[in-house]
């Protein structure tokens, strides 16, 4: 039986894919005359840092939590997937930049030979998304490398439309390429601001979604001795989440039988949902 990949061997995957096909890319842009594959594999070699920040974050992520961090490394996640998409924005303006001056200058037409070159590449990208995403498993930066890896491929897919236009439109639409790379700008563009934002988010202990707190609320309730449920706050931590709870018992209880239904809904809780990596139960009289 074949061993998993990790997600940081997938981050690495990613960094080395996108190196070849970074070259790849450029040489058959500039060989083929073809501007949106040039942007493309410039926007490819950005990916390169990208997937290293990736990388780095993911394993920062992964150390246990330590006297200076008593709530673990898992804030690296988001912060390194806050960073990838603040470089995907930057890229998209660069491109943007070049692809304007690239239609104000007259220049060839695209070479046929560089769509063979665009389909290989929207066919390893899309493979790649869905490889990174089934194992994101609620990884902020999994996640943002993995749509960065669909992104790619949907800035291909402009290429290979743009170049397909220039070369059956022979003289006079030479600058149709150049036209799809502002168009794939605009896509990264799009999925720069989409990634950026629920890393912010969870970078801010921003809540999780409504279900997932409706279902600790729940799953405490039902623990013996649980009268009510007062407050509940949840806040997620790379792939992991903390839980803040007030449960409101019998106001007769000895001290001892409190903890001990505290002590019961905090293990109800870790042990329904794995992704709870702690929850801190504070016990109120009713």
């Amino acid at each position: 039986m074949s061993k998993p990949i990790s997600a940081t061997r997938l981050a690495l995957l990613g960094v080395a894919v996108n190196a070849v096909l970074a070259v790849i890319k450029i040489t058959a842009g500039v060989l083929g005359h073809a501007y949106a594959l040039i942007a493309d594999g410039v926007e490819s070699m950005l990916d390169i840092g990208g997937s290293l920040v990736i990388w780095s974050g993911l394993k920062l992520a992964a150390k246990p939590p330590d006297a200076s961090h008593p709530y673990g490394h898992g804030k690296a996640e988001p912060l390194a997937a806050a960073l990838v998409a603040l470089g995907v924005l930057a890229a998209a303006a660069f491109l943007a930049v070049e692809s304007v001056r690239e239609i104000l200058t007259p220049h060839h037409a695209p070479k046929p030979f560089t769509l063979v070159v665009l389909v290989g590449v929207i066919v390893i990208k899309e493979t790649l998304f869905r490889l990174v995403i089934n194992k994101a498993e609620g990884s902020t930066a999994l996640e943002t490398d993995a749509w960065h890896h669909r992104a790619d491929a949907i800035t291909s897919l402009a290429a290979f439309v743009g170049i397909s236009i220039a070369l059956i439109g022979g003289p006079g639409y030479e600058t149709a390429d150049d036209y799809a790379a502002l168009v794939a700008c605009a896509i990264i563009a799009f999925n720069g601001v989409r990634l950026l934002l629920p890393a912010v988010h969870e970078v801010m202990d921003s809540a999780p979604p409504r279900s997932i707190i409706q279902r600790i609320r729940h799953e405490a309730g039902e623990v013996p001795g649980v009268e009510e449920i007062d407050l509940c706050h949840v806040r997620k931590m790379g792939v992991d989440f903390y839980v803040d709870l007030h449960v409101k018992v019998n106001g007769d209880l000895s001290v001892r039988e409190g903890h001990a239904i505290a002590h019961a809904v905090k293990d109800r809780l870790r042990h329904n949902n794995p992704a709870i990596r702690d929850a801190l139960v504070h016990v109120e009289p009713i």
